[in-house]
């Protein structure tokens, strides 16, 4: 029975993707080294280092589901590793003359590191294809609410006014960034591991660059200056990444969550029926995906930190930090896609009320633009001046409630100088928008 929710049948339907469950799970791992173990055996025949016949027959072999599990986890129980478990199996499933050659020169990790460097390559397969489906929505919510006002927030308060578009445009920037992110660490990430038992590949002689070299074109990977048993960098990074993109998800949760609020409600998830519905409360429609992008989020960003732990190898293998890593990576790629795939649903099918955007920036009666009345004031009064007249006529705005406009009117030095038509104009939040609409256009520049 699985005790993470994120394994479990009815649990894991809230947590992750079946899509990467598949990808990073037991058997697919050890599918990997099943295909692992075929590759070398297919780059050893090619060298001369084991008989023709003998690469067919492995590769034929190297099926999981032939594998007998309740031996093998018998197996591994006893040594700690599975690998020598399932080289007896594939041995014996290759048959006594070709059995004999497999696993040649190899060593446990080799084959155990490479088969997640593997399941890697494929979860970051499903993230990227994920990711440009959430820039690509995200890109089309900007260009189309470019130049939607609204009421731009910092400590939760009105501060100045942005636009709609603006605001996606802050969530999309760093998504576009995660895209190059992804795209670069791959060739530091995809590289093969076949050192042999210290490193050095003694056991193959004069050939075991050359091995090494055809084991990578087999599987498609890099070869490494290298063999990185104990230097764990690119897997840290991989799940590192991992946290940063779900850190960049948690901010557009964050915010659809805010403008959900009922006393905002300026967007919402799409909605279903019973979407996000309470046992109790029939009107609530609860910002579901965006509680599962910080969930998954959060459980990401606890797995860093194990990962980074799992850096500190001693000498020329480690006795635990390697072992911790599989208890954090395929479980950081399983969360993470999660986070992605519930982005998607806002990416894709946010519901933008703009009607709602005007009434609540409109709300303070113009209190939103005093910045600009300010800076509009400022030629004619004096700046000094200017912050003096902008204060006392918002005390009495808020004193009052009366707009802004009406209590600018009241003060001498402004009357004297500016009618209605020009003070409403001063405050009309769509008129002190700065560069957010050049800003916009520079991050969808960016979109291929």
């Amino acid at each position: 029975m699985p005790v993470n929710f994120a394994d479990a049948p009815v649990m894991g339907a809230l947590y992750g993707t079946d899509a990467m469950r598949a990808v990073m799970s037991e058997h697919a791992f050890l599918q990997r080294m099943l295909d692992v173990e075929a590759a070398l055996a297919r780059a050893q025949a090619r060298l001369g280092i084991i008989p023709d016949e003998a690469a067919p027959a492995i590769t034929a072999a190297a099926d999981a589901n032939r594998l007998d599990k309740p031996a093998l986890a018998a197996a591994t129980r006893n040594t700690g590793y599975p690998v020598v478990g399932l080289v007896k199996q594939l041995s014996a499933l290759a048959g006594p003359e070709a059995g004999r050659w497999t696993h040649w020169g190899a060593t446990t990790q080799d084959i155990m590191d490479s088969a997640v460097v593997l399941q890697i390559r494929d979860g970051l397969d499903l993230i990227d294809a994920d990711l440009a489906r959430c820039i690509a929505g995200f890109a089309a919510m900007a260009r189309t609410h470019r130049d939607t006002v609204m009421a731009g927030r910092t400590h939760l308060q009105h501060a100045l006014p942005v636009t709609f578009g603006y605001k996606v445009a802050v969530w999309l920037s760093p998504l576009i960034t995660m895209a190059e992110r992804f795209a670069q660490l791959r060739p530091r990430v995809l590289r093969v591991e076949f050192g042999g038992a210290a490193g050095t590949l003694a056991s193959l002689g004069t050939q075991g660059e050359a091995v090494q070299a055809e084991l990578a074109q087999e599987l498609g990977l890099a070869v490494p200056d290298i063999p990185w048993h104990v230097a764990r960098d690119g897997i840290a990074e991989a799940v590192s990444t991992l946290g940063i993109l779900c850190g960049a998800l948690s901010k557009v949760a964050t915010d659809v969550i805010l403008l959900m609020q009922t006393e905002v409600a300026e967007v919402s998830e799409p909605y279903v029926d019973g979407r996000g519905g309470s046992s109790t409360m029939p009107q609530k429609r609860n910002p579901i995906s965006c509680e599962y992008i910080i969930a998954q989020s959060r459980g990401v960003h606890a797995l860093v930190p194990q990962v980074m732990a799992a850096m500190a190898q001693d000498q020329e293998r480690g006795t635990g930090p390697w072992q911790a890593e599989p208890l954090a990576v395929g479980q950081a790629f399983l969360l993470a896609h999660g986070a992605l795939s519930q982005a998607l649903t806002l990416a894709e099918g946010l519901v933008v009320d703009p009607a709602r955007m005007r009434r609540n920036l409109h709300s303070t009666g113009g209190l939103i633009v005093t910045e600009a009345v300010m800076m509009g004031l400022a030629p004619a009064l004096g700046r000094g001046e200017a912050h003096h007249v902008v204060h006392r006529a918002c005390d009495v705005a808020l004193d009052q409630g009366i707009p802004l406009a009406d209590a600018l009117l009241r003060e001498t030095s402004v009357a004297a100088k500016l009618d209605r038509a020009a003070i409403e104009r001063m405050t009309d939040p769509a008129g002190y928008l700065g560069a957010a609409g050049a800003f916009v256009d520079r991050v969808l520049a960016r979109v291929g």
